[in-house]
This record gives structure tokens, C-alpha cells and sequence, in this order.
């Protein structure tokens, strides 16, 4: 029969499941009827490999049957020339999201990554990308999405707003060699300026910095924040060293090339400083410990962000900054003016400060690039002035009919 509006109304209900009545005039296309009274318009067609596939086109009173025929010719010519609308539909919902693409991303690139690093991606994940994408599908995501999402960020936290741009950029790169999408919707986004830190704390920061250590209360972070001075180690270095690094007799540091940001060993002297504190320690530990730092609930101490901001607070090396709350109002809070990084810089600069070469700094800090290293060249100036003026004094010395001339503020 040929179907119609007033046929397809009267169609009786079957008492279970449903039933479908075809249309004599386009072959496939018919109406299904289901026990609950729901009436749909539907298109049974064989693909171009053999198979078979059921296709809704509407539901009435939605769709008029007119109508509905019309669009079942129109499917019909495109399944001619190979074209598959109920597996377009099922690939659709199948489709990998932007949660599918964080799960993968974590599970297979950042396990490859320190601990640290992963750790602070997988933060940045939870809090910023996926809250902002989570259903989205991958191959829809576009431009405008991450530059949105960028924008966002950056009214708050500029610097974190780059960060997520790259782990994006990272992921979408992973997704097109996953072939999950074709092209890098993170690419041409415009990053925020980013101005190098060059922190250092001054001799007198320094002085107020150690002598609050001692008054700190959870002196396992004060002992990590000792050997992140006398060491000038990376906070994950320290936290997640064990003793077998150590060879307290000779006073070495051996450094697994999975601890160290260049993947190499890396092998530094202990001033004695460094030696006698970790012989302190050492004399407090257990007999089977296994790391210098053991954490609460964890194999090595991790958390040490709000010790860092009490102990700051203690010595003074704060600073105001203006934030937005919740609402979106500005208000100042107190936070600490140098970051936990900054003790690696400040331990350079001491160096740097005494006169010792950058190939020297930069074999202690474990830099595989020397331009890495030159960031603390100026800080060589003042020993650099004073050997010159030694030089300039014994040469003069011997010049008898040298004129010495005092100048003012020299």
C-alpha cells in the first residue's frame, strides 16, 4: 500500500514490541508502529560491502509522510554512490569526546613524563580543559573553542592560559597521529607576553629565609628547603631522592637519568653543609627507608606549597597582589614574592656572585646547554670589576709617575 498521514494514524498497535508497514511506491521506506503508540518513519537499505541497516528518518506527527518519502528518495541516491547514513550516525556517537582524548593523553604520553610534570598537567586538565570540553568531540572542536577557553584563562591567570594552550596544542597533535581528527585547532592561537624570571634572593632575604627554617613547623619541608639552597637541585630532584643516591664518605650526589630533567646521570659534589644535614637525617631514619623524604600516604613528600607560602610569610618575602573572586571582584592578598624555583636561581647566583665560571655553575645545576646557564652572566660583574681593578692596581703600582685620581662615588 501507499502509505498516507490518515493510513499511517489509523494503523492498529502491536501488542508487544513494534511492527513496520512499507511503502509500495519507495521501496524500504515505511513506517514503524511500537506498542507504546510511538509512529516513526524508517528506511531499510544494503550498503555497497553487503549490509543491512534500519534508518530514522522522523517521527510523525513531526515529520508528514509527503515529506518523509521525499527524504527517503534523497537518502536512497546517495546510498547509490556508496554513501552509509545510519553508519554516518553511528560513527557520530561513537565519536571520540575531548574526555576520550585527556584519558589517552594521560594514560600515554604523561606516564612517560616526570612525575612532577604530570602531575601539574593532570591539575591543569582537571580544572581548566575539561570543565570547558569534556563532551565536546574531538573532530568538532574548533579555533574558536581554545581561543575562547585561552581568553578565559587569561583574565585571572595569564601565564596558566599558555600552559593550557600547549597541553592542548600537545594533545590535538596526539589526536591527528591517533587519527582521531586531520588538523591542530591550538594552532595560531596569540599567547600571552611572557616575561623571564630572574629572582634571586638578596643577601638579606636570604639571611630573614634561614633564620625562619628554624621556626617552621613541619621541619621535614624546612630540611627540603635546606637541601634546595645548598644544592641548588630541582624540588622533584630533592623530594624524590633516596639514599642510595648518596655517598656520604665522599660526598657525592648521583642522580638517576629518570630523576633528572635531561634524562641523564647526573653526578654533583655535597659541600659539607649539605653532607652534615643529610648525615642528621640519616641518623633519624628508619632502617628500611628507602626515601630521604618519605611522605604521608605517598612513597616521598610532594606537598609543599603552603609550607613555602608560611615559611615566606615568616621571613618577609611577600608581596600584594590583586585577585578576582568568586564574584568577580578584585581584592589583595598577600602571597610570597619569590617561588620555590627561585632557590635553585638564588644558589646560582651565589656562584655566579663568587666569581666561578658558567661551564662550572652549569655542571653543578645540571644544565645540558650552556645559554641555559648564561642567564646568571651579569650576575658576574662585581668579582669581574674587582679582578679588573686588581689588575689595574698592580699595574699602576709599578708606573712611578702615575697620577692617582680619587673619583667621587667610585
Amino acid at each position: 500500500m501507499k502509505l498516507t498521514d490518515t493510513l499511517i494514524d489509523k494503523l492498529p498497535l502491536p501488542a508487544a514490541g513494534n511492527k513496520i508497514t512499507y511503502d509500495d511506491d519507495v521501496k524500504g521506506f515505511g513506517i514503524r508502529v511500537t506498542a507504546g503508540g510511538a509512529r516513526s518513519f524508517i528506511l531499510n537499505y544494503r550498503t555497497r560491502s553487503g549490509h543491512e541497516r534500519r534508518y530514522t528518518i522522523g517521527s510523525r506527527p513531526d515529520w508528514k509522510t509527503g515529506p518523509a518519502r521525499e527524504e527517503a528518495k534523497n537518502l536512497k541516491k546517495q546510498i547509490d554512490v556508496g554513501a552509509d547514513p545510519m553508519g554516518e550516525v553511528s560513527a557520530a556517537r561513537e565519536a571520540k569526546t575531548v574526555a576520550d582524548l585527556c584519558d589517552r593523553f594521560e594514560k600515554e604520553h604523561l606516564s612517560k613524563k616526570r612525575d612532577s610534570t604530570a602531575r601539574d598537567y593532570k591539575a591543569l586538565i582537571k580544572n581548566h580543559i575539561l570543565p570547558a570540553l569534556r563532551n565536546k568531540k574531538v573532530a568538532e572542536v574548533e579555533f574558536t573553542d581554545i581561543d575562547g577557553l585561552h581568553r578565559k584563562i587569561s583574565k585571572t591567570a595569564p601565564y596558566l592560559a599558555n600552559r593550557t594552550v600547549a597541553v592542548l596544542s600537545k594533545m590535538f597533535g596526539l589526536a591527528i597521529k591517533w587519527r582521531w581528527r586531520t588538523d591542530n585547532p591550538a594552532k595560531g592561537i596569540e599567547r600571552n607576553d611572557e616575561q623571564k624570571r630572574h629572582r634571586y634572593l638578596s643577601p638579606a632575604e636570604l639571611l630573614k629565609l634561614t633564620e625562619a627554617l628554624t621556626t617552621l613547623e613541619d621541619q621535614q619541608a624546612a630540611n627540603i628547603f635546606r637541601m634546595l639552597l645548598l644544592t641548588g637541585a630541582r624540588r622533584g630532584e630533592v623530594q624524590a631522592a633516596t639514599w642510595d643516591q648518596f655517598d656520604l664518605t665522599d660526598g657525592v650526589w648521583t642522580k638517576p637519568g629518570a630523576t633528572t630533567k635531561q634524562k641523564t646521570m647526573h653526578r654533583v659534589p655535597l659541600s659539607a653543609p649539605a653532607r652534615l644535614l643529610l648525615t642528621d637525617l640519616q641518623k633519624t631514619a628508619k632502617p628500611d627507608a628507602v626515601y630521604v623524604f618519605p611522605g604521608r600516604g605517598a612513597d616521598h613528600r610532594v606537598e609543599i606549597k603552603s609550607d613555602w607560602r608560611d615559611l615566606c610569610i615568616a621571613a618577609g618575602i611577600v608581596a600584594p597582589e590583586t585577585v578576582l573572586d568568586a564574584k568577580g571582584r578584585e581584592t589583595i592578598v598577600v602571597k610570597p614574592s619569590a617561588r620555590i624555583h627561585d632557590l635553585r636561581h638564588t644558589y646560582a647566583s651565589v656562584l655566579a656572585s663568587a666569581g666561578l665560571s658558567l661551564p662550572i655553575i652549569g655542571a653543578l645545576l645540571g644544565h645540558s646547554q650552556p645559554a641555559t646557564t648564561a642567564r646568571y652572566s651579569h650576575l658576574m660583574d662585581d668579582p669581574l670589576r674587582q679582578a679588573t681593578e686588581r689588575a689595574g692596581s698592580i699595574v699602576m703600582a709599578k708606573d712611578k709617575g702615575a697620577e692617582v685620581i680619587s673619583i667621587k662615588g667610585a
